[in-house]
């Protein structure tokens, strides 16, 4: 069974940046929608960014627009998040999780039920 490995969480001090990875596991996708979701402690799951099959199209939530960008490399099967000026509020587990039942080229689902695959998700910490 296909599962999700995301890496690349540490910590970082408040303006500084990270990279996370994502590939799959035990098998390969057939380039679905893919996305990042976060989630802090009490908090639920949110959101942060999602790109569209051939990575043509890219969604980002309000508070990371122009911070974080997404990116995916469909040869290798692996979509990426590269996070800059990260701020203490960007605290968060991050999981990646793919789409692969959408029969879409360029839309990207934003809510958690909607992605059928996740992978087990990395930690993100940023001090002030």
């Amino acid at each position: 069974q296909v599962q999700l490995v995301e890496s690349g969480g540490g910590l970082v001090q408040a303006g500084g940046s990270l990279r996370l990875s994502c590939a799959p596991s035990g098998g390969t996708f057939n380039n679905p929608p893919m996305a990042w979701f976060r989630q802090a402690p009490g908090k639920a799951r949110e959101f942060v960014a999602g790109i569209s099959r051939s990575g043509g199209s890219s969604y980002y939530a309000d508070s990371v627009r122009g911070r974080f960008t997404i990116s995916r490399d469909n040869a290798k099967n692996m979509v990426f998040l590269q996070m800059n000026n990260l701020k203490p509020e960007d605290t968060a587990v991050y999981y990646c999780a793919a789409d692969r039942d959408s029969p879409y080229n360029y839309y990207v689902p934003s809510l958690p039920g909607e992605f059928d695959v996740w992978g087990q998700g990395t930690q993100v910490t940023v001090s002030s």
